[in-house]
């Protein structure tokens, strides 16, 4: 499967519309409205939402897609893979490292950090 990034500033401000107007603050992104509950949706209901959406709005994102763009943006922005892995609910962190996609500036600059705190404990 090919991940796609939602590094496309058009549906970032889309998505930030939808959460201003819906205003969300924090929980669940889409919650059930139909069960009275309130709670989260369940993947199905999610999943045919999101296509609606889409298709009102004329693009193709998958779901699915909005995990990976996630994951990669806590991984990039330096939360643990433990602490991803806990987010998007896995069993194990090597299922999360599928959808982490570490960027290289990110990555070369861990790899840095961690030559700098190697060469200060050596001098």
């Amino acid at each position: 499967m090919r991940t796609v990034l939602l590094d496309d500033r058009g549906y970032v401000t889309l998505l930030k519309l939808y959460l201003a107007r819906s205003g969300y603050t924090a929980g669940p992104l889409f919650r059930a409205s139909i069960n009275g509950r309130g709670g989260p949706l369940s993947y199905d209901a999610a999943h045919h939402r999101w296509q609606n959406y889409c298709t009102a709005a004329r693009v193709e994102i998958d779901i699915h897609q909005l995990r990976h763009a996630h994951a990669t943006e806590l991984i990039n922005a330096g939360v643990s893979i433990e602490a991803v892995r806990r987010r998007l609910g896995h069993a194990s962190t090597e299922t999360t490292e599928l959808y982490a996609l570490l960027d290289d500036k990110v990555a070369d600059a861990e790899i840095r950090a961690a030559r700098r705190r190697r060469d200060q404990t050596i001098h």
